[in-house]
């Protein structure tokens, strides 16, 4: 069987959620007899092909990008071409300009859609965009989503319940081996412990002007890594709170990541908006028995880290609230010790790679019989 992925960004241009759960299943549905190739865009699409670990990505030149889209016209043809051989088309929502290729090319393949998340920002074009994309997900087979949590809160996918299926994400602990004693004896001179940490791409929604606000006076260390379109905006909001407990290190190697979070007291994962519908990250630092700080915003976050059980959820937007649960774990280490093995049973449960990649090619079989039929 092959399946063809289609995201407007990817691995190796774009390290974010999204990208890593395309990874997980490109690579872990081999397993299942699946050969996956990866249609995106790229500012800079040479190589036009390329290797990322067994799968091969094609690159689209982005010709114009508008409102959080890239658009290319380049697209156009190479989805013509790769969904022809392809058995099944797997798309990954939102991108309206995904939709307009699927109806031009009319490729008549079975199609699977990822919804990833909602369109939260750009509400006046989603008034717009709202019968197109209700077009596209009526003519899916499957629609899939990785909490029940986001589809009990989602208005648009109330209209699809009846082709909505629940797959978590997940992630594979081989990816994330070891740290080697000489990075983690570098960070453990880089960095004053005990220290909370954040990992992620630094967009809007990620509500780290919170946090910034919720370490003003605070006596432990906060870690930020990676990078993003609002890093300086929250350099110099950090500059004005005179905030010498915060370190920035930009975007990190996936092995100074496992360093990173082998080391640190507890993950802290301050996102306020339903722009964040799960947190790939929350996992990584499960994975590591890390307890997790995050907020209740109706999406896959809470579905992840259960107030209690895996971690602390405080309300969205709250940076009074944020520092009151870091001072619980910063004060008390029994608990977070206990939340922190917590979060590795629950990743144990429901969020490894390999229940994510069985539960999808299940699907990927269930569409390719319907329309044989």
């Amino acid at each position: 069987m092959k399946v063809l992925h289609f995201f407007k960004t990817y691995l190796p241009d774009t390290t974010g959620g999204i990208e890593q759960v395309i990874y997980q299943l490109s690579e872990g549905c081999r397993k299942h007899g699946i050969e996956s190739d990866v249609l995106t865009l790229s500012t800079d699409a040479q190589p036009t092909r390329l290797r990322v670990a067994n799968h091969e990505v094609r690159r689209a030149q982005q010709d114009l990008f508008i409102a959080s889209t890239g658009f290319s016209y380049e697209a156009f043809t190479a989805f013509r071409e790769m969904a022809h051989e392809a058995d099944v088309v797997h798309y990954h929502f939102p991108w309206p300009v995904m939709d307009v290729v699927h109806f031009a090319t009319s490729h008549q393949k079975p199609c699977v859609v990822s919804y990833h998340s909602d369109i939260v920002r750009q509400q006046i074009l989603l008034m717009m965009y709202r019968p197109l994309m209700k077009r596209f997900l009526a003519s899916a087979d499957r629609i899939l989503v990785a909490s029940p949590n986001y589809i009990k809160s989602s208005k648009v996918l109330s209209c699809f319940m009846d082709k909505t299926e629940v797959i978590p994400y997940g992630l594979a602990p081989s990816d994330y081996p070891k740290p080697s004693i000489e990075r983690s004896l570098h960070w453990q001179q880089k960095l004053n412990e005990p220290y909370f940490l954040f990992v992620g791409v630094l967009r809007y929604y990620k509500g780290l002007n919170f946090l910034l606000e919720a370490m003003v006076g605070a006596p432990w260390q906060l870690v930020i890594a990676g990078s993003g379109p609002e890093e300086e905006k929250l350099k110099s909001q950090a500059k004005s709170l005179g905030l010498s407990n915060v370190k920035f290190l930009g975007r990190i190697e996936d092995r100074d990541k496992g360093c990173l979070l082998q080391r640190c007291h507890a993950f802290v994962f301050p996102s306020h908006l339903r722009s964040e519908a799960f947190g790939i990250s929350l996992l990584e630092a499960s994975l590591y028995s890390k307890p997790l700080i995050s907020c209740e915003i109706g999406t896959g976050t809470t579905f992840v880290n259960i107030d209690g059980v895996t971690g602390i959820t405080v309300p969205p937007a709250d940076p009074k609230a944020l520092r009151e649960a870091m001072f619980d774990l910063w004060s008390n280490h029994l608990k977070a010790n206990q939340l922190g093995a917590g979060a590795a049973r629950r990743f144990e449960q429901l969020f490894t790679a390999e229940r994510m990649c069985a539960e999808t090619a299940r699907i990927y079989k269930e569409v390719i019989h319907e329309h044989a039929k």
